[in-house]
């Protein structure tokens, strides 16, 4: 595809898990589009999240290609993944990953911060963006302060304060109750629909599925269905 920011070719990841080979991806290949709001979903070991981490350089592949914007991955050193990662990537946990001793406003932050950007334009994207995750004075908490809902909300402002192209979320609303994962994919969608931020979500959540545009469905591996909606 041509505004394809995602391209996945023939995509094999094989590790050992004792003395057994576990085929994790056997084969996949996979386009995702500029803007799309993409779930991936199938039973535990279907090798969803090994897929999620192939595409945001936090893994590499045993053969196959993985290329964002064009840029092949497999063969990138260290220091260029972890580039890669920093300026066009923005991951969201489902432990949320927070550092506890950083409030909710050094948290966000802190994207912007390793990439050099000064402090009082850090500041003005920051207050921007925990406002419109709905943190608007909650700026100074520490993560042990916030409800975690709240803290899911810290860990998306932190993926999205530094304008990604693509966001990664592994089981964004596992840890949340009903309201708030509605609240949560509300907010995403609509950070996808205003700003044209791409989504690629690895789940088990129905709420997931229902809200994306776009449902890859694996199992053992590989690519058993892939539904636009």
């Amino acid at each position: 595809m041509a505004d394809s920011i995602v391209q996945v070719r023939e995509l094999v990841r094989t590790y050992q898990q004792g003395q057994i080979e576990v085929n994790a991806l056997r084969g996949v290949d996979l386009d995702i589009s500029t803007g799309e709001f993409t779930a991936l979903m199938g039973p535990s070991g279907s090798g969803k999240t090994t897929l999620l981490n192939q595409i945001g350089a936090l893994d590499t592949p045993t053969s196959g290609s993985v290329k964002i914007d064009g840029q092949e991955l497999v063969g990138l050193d260290k220091v260029a993944r972890s580039n890669l990662r920093l300026n066009r990537i923005g991951f969201v946990f489902q432990a949320y990953n927070l550092i506890p001793v950083l409030s909710a406003y050094e948290n966000a932050e802190f994207v912007l911060m390793m990439r050099g950007v000064p402090e009082a334009e850090r500041r003005d994207k920051v207050m921007a963006t925990l406002g419109a995750v709905g943190l608007a004075g909650m700026e100074h908490r520490l993560p042990g302060e916030l409800s975690g809902g709240q803290q899911q909300r810290v860990a998306v402002a932190r993926a999205i304060v530094g304008e990604p192209a693509l966001v990664l979320a592994d089981e964004p609303t596992a840890n949340l109750d009903s309201k708030t994962g509605y609240e949560l994919l509300d907010l995403m969608r609509k950070l996808n629909e205003d700003h044209r931020v791409t989504f690629v979500f690895a789940t088990h959540d129905p709420k997931v599925m229902e809200a994306a545009r776009r449902v890859v469905t694996l199992v053992d591996g590989r690519i058993s269905e892939d539904l636009v909606k």
